[in-house]
């Protein structure tokens, strides 16, 4: 690791699943994870692409019962170039000795290059460089340059590149027991003597696919035809010490694409329109530079460096390309098929980024939202409720693809997924709406989809409490919150909880902000919206009453995850610790003991610590005197100690929540969870997840960590807030935002100081309140602010 290198020397089969995974190259409308080129699918190697937005549903018989799962979909492999001598096998690392393997993944321009010398006999070998980009300015192309020098001999190579429609999804092994055969009607043909394509669709979405491939080499290129595969072939005479080049340029299209008609005839008119390999460097580099300006982040030492890789994923995943696409926040990014590439309430933790970077992508993921939004309405209405359910899982229409079982690999047993109770996820849709227009300052956005959003959550939640006369409060029932392990109760043969804190807090804020929002409507706009919706008074008065009367349970003096928390039994966690080392995933082992992590004080992530995360000290103290009940400093340091000892950090978002609640809370062991959030997929400290695909949430969070975390930075009321925190680890550090017509305002902090540059333009100054003080920046000007002492 360097300051912008990600480097992996020596070839290792255990870990080449996790090295294709954050080698990945990607653009925000397609990426193929960091496999080699001359090696197929198989238990070491997983070439996959992913075209965002592209869904397949297929239907399984499991256990008895038919599953039906919709897939991001592994889409034709354009990678495939493999090469021999003469006679002699296809070189791969498991058919010849790889010595001097080295991969290297380069930052600042979205290059992804390798070199292997592969030794052939007695003194001779080949040596293998390749470097490989999908293209950052023009999203529909890849390359892939390989050069070829023959060390202490001479011969004919034999070179054969590939378009493969037989790939299926078989990326995850847990999920190999479900149908991953998405792609049907292949066909390959020539466009020309050096361009071949493949067309094929999607087995019930039946979206159409064309790729299309030129291979350029000093020799004569013949093609060969399969049904679902097409070869271009070359033979290269090699001297010793002479390279030779083969560059490979791919096109792809869908038929989900903008302003197109056919994918295959798209394919083909790009590819052959497409630039040398050189030329598409020179404008990848440029393209890769402007979005580093963007997103500028300085942070010293190793933490800076995982950070540069994390927001290089967020940046492939989400690029500008991603405002022109109907897509959503894939939790596991473009990078491989774990949770099927649903989209959860990640966007949760990735928006809040995003929002001062890339506005326009943050627009795109809600706009995503409210295209479903009547699916949400007829999933509340389902229920027998008003408003919008989202759903919990969602991909390609906005119903709820949440897996109805799931495989304990430790068990091999099958058991109930009950995690579609996650209702919060339509919370987390209000929450970033808000921030979103706070940010942008999109008062269209916000009078128009946003509100509408906004109504019909705050609806759901209003009408989905019922009256509880004993405790004189509104309660939510049957719900389950961020923590995935307690999905019922002990002795209770129907799976829900009640009264979940994070839930409850969470609605309640909804219907607050709904609430202010639409008095501030134009009012030709909230008489529309009124008139729609059939909103009136009485159902405004229901909001309020709710807002206010949420039930908030409590055990001995913190804030219970849930009513009846406190009753449940304690977990010997050192015990467990002892017997299996790793019990992040205590559930499983639960599970196949035979037990159920229902029945303990046991946490996998952060529940009621979300709140933290999502409000500031101040917000979220005025949230509880709203519902009645005061939260003191002493409670809240309560709660935290608490569920501390009672979190097995199973999701990689844990760490990342406990490390920001920590450090607003100005506690010593802030860092370690830091630490952790930045580790999580660079050391697989999940076991083995990363390989499946990165956690985009946690990337995301981590970088929003430095930048609003540590910052206490909040856009609210026209003005950028900010309330700093020490954390000695990390004394010094900067990063550039955009903020509501400003590009590229620059915050640098280090101790005691604070240094706030807006590049000239003509907008407005910008107010920047700290506590106890305000002060106005205007365009062109640099301001240096001293900072209280908080070290204590």
């Amino acid at each position: 690791m360097t300051g912008w290198t990600w480097e992996y020397d020596g070839y290792d089969p255990q870990a080449e699943s996790l090295r294709e995974a954050l080698c990945t190259l990607g653009n925000g409308y397609l990426a193929t994870r960091g496999a080699l080129p001359e090696c197929d699918a198989d238990a070491v190697h997983y070439p996959g692409t992913y075209v965002a937005g592209c869904y397949d549903r297929l239907t399984t018989e499991v256990a008895g019962r038919r599953v039906e799962n919709e897939d991001m979909v592994n889409v034709p492999n354009w990678l495939p170039l493999r090469f021999r001598l003469a006679g002699r096998p296809w070189l791969t690392p498991e058919t010849a000795e790889a010595r001097d393997h080295r991969q290297v993944l380069h930052l600042a321009s979205g290059l992804l290059e390798r070199r292997t010398r592969y030794r052939i006999g007695e003194d001779r070998s080949l040596v293998v460089r390749q470097q490989r980009l999908v293209h950052m300015a023009d999203p529909h192309l890849a390359a892939l340059r390989t050069e070829f020098t023959a060390e202490n001999f001479a011969g004919d190579l034999e070179v054969e590149a590939a378009l493969d429609g037989g790939v299926t999804n078989a990326g995850v092994a847990r999920y190999r027991d479900l149908d991953g055969r998405h792609l049907t009607r292949a066909h390959t043909g020539s466009a020309g003597p050096d361009t071949v394509w493949l067309r094929c669709r999607t087995r019930t979405s039946d979206v159409r696919i064309g790729i299309a491939a030129r291979l350029t080499a000093d020799a004569r290129i013949t093609a060969r035809h399969e049904r679902t595969r097409v070869h271009q072939t070359v033979r290269l005479p090699l001297l010793p010490g002479r390279t030779v080049a083969v560059d490979k340029t791919v096109a792809l299209h869908t038929s989900r694409d903008p302003a197109i008609s056919d994918p295959l005839a798209a394919a083909v008119d790009r590819v052959a329109a497409a630039p040398p390999f050189d030329a598409l460097r020179e404008t990848q580099l440029t393209a890769w530079a402007q979005l580093w300006r963007r997103a500028e982040l300085e942070v010293p030492g190793e933490a800076g460096r995982v950070l540069r890789l994390h927001l290089f994923h967020v940046l492939q995943t989400l690029s500008p390309h991603t405002a022109d696409l109907d897509v959503g926040v894939p939790a596991r990014g473009l990078h491989g098929e774990a949770y099927r590439g649903h989209v959860f309430w990640d966007e949760l933790f990735v928006l809040p980024y995003l929002n001062l970077h890339f506005p326009e992508v943050s627009r795109a993921l809600l706009r995503y939202r409210h295209r479903r939004l009547d699916r949400a309405v007829a999933a509340a209405r389902a229920t027998g409720r008003r408003g919008a359910l989202y759903p919990w899982q969602s991909g390609s229409d906005g119903r709820e693809e949440t897996q109805e079982l799931h495989l304990n690999p430790r068990s091999g047993r099958w058991m109930p997924d009950h995690s579609r109770l996650q209702h919060h996820v339509g919370s987390a849709v209000a929450y970033n709406v808000w921030q979103y227009c706070e940010a942008s300052g999109d008062t269209e956005f916000l009078h128009t989809k946003g509100a509408e959003m906004l109504l019909q959550i705050a609806r759901f939640w209003a009408d989905s409490a019922t009256w509880d006369e004993g405790l004189g409060r509104h309660r939510l029932r049957g719900v389950m919150g961020p923590d995935e392990y307690h999905d019922a109760y002990p002795s209770s043969p129907r799976p829900g909880l009640d009264d979940n804190a994070y839930t409850n807090v969470t609605a309640a804020w909804v219907l607050t902000r709904a609430l202010e929002v639409l008095p501030t409507l134009p009012e030709p706009r909230r008489r529309e919206l009124a008139e729609r919706t059939g909103l009136d008074e009485g159902e405004l008065q229901r909001w309020e009453e709710v807002s206010r009367t949420l039930h908030v349970p409590f055990h001995r003096g913190v804030i219970s995850q849930f009513e009846g928390y406190g009753d449940l039994a304690e977990l010997d966690w050192e015990g467990y610790r002892r017997r299996y080392g790793d019990i992040r995933r205590l559930d499983r082992l639960l599970e196949a003991e035979g037990d159920t992590v229902n029945r303990y004080q046991a946490s996998k992530q952060a529940d009621v610590l979300m709140l933290g995360y999502l409000f500031s000290p101040h917000e979220l103290r005025a949230l509880f005197d709203r519902l009645g009940h005061r939260l003191d400093d002493d409670t809240w340091r309560r709660t935290v100690d608490h569920y501390l000892l009672r979190t097995s950090h199973g999701s990689t978002l844990s760490g990342l929540v406990h490390g920001w609640v920590l450090a607003r809370a100005r506690r010593a062991e802030a860092w370690t969870y830091c630490q952790e959030a930045l580790l999580g997929d660079v050391a697989d400290v999940q076991g083995g997840t990363t390989g499946e695909g990165i956690h985009l949430g946690a990337m995301a969070g981590t970088l929003d960590l430095v930048q609003r975390g540590l910052t206490g930075l909040e856009t609210r009321a026209g003005a950028l807030w900010l309330d700093p925190v020490p954390l000695p680890e990390l004394s010094s550090y900067g990063f550039s935002l955009r903020y509501r017509g400003h590009w590229g305002v620059r915050l640098h902090l280090s101790r005691g100081r604070l240094e706030t540059t807006v590049p000239p333009s003509d907008r407005s100054p910008i107010d920047i309140r700290l506590p106890g003080r305000a002060v106005r920046v205007r365009p062109g000007e640099t301001r240096a602010i001293t900072l209280p002492d908080l070290t204590d």
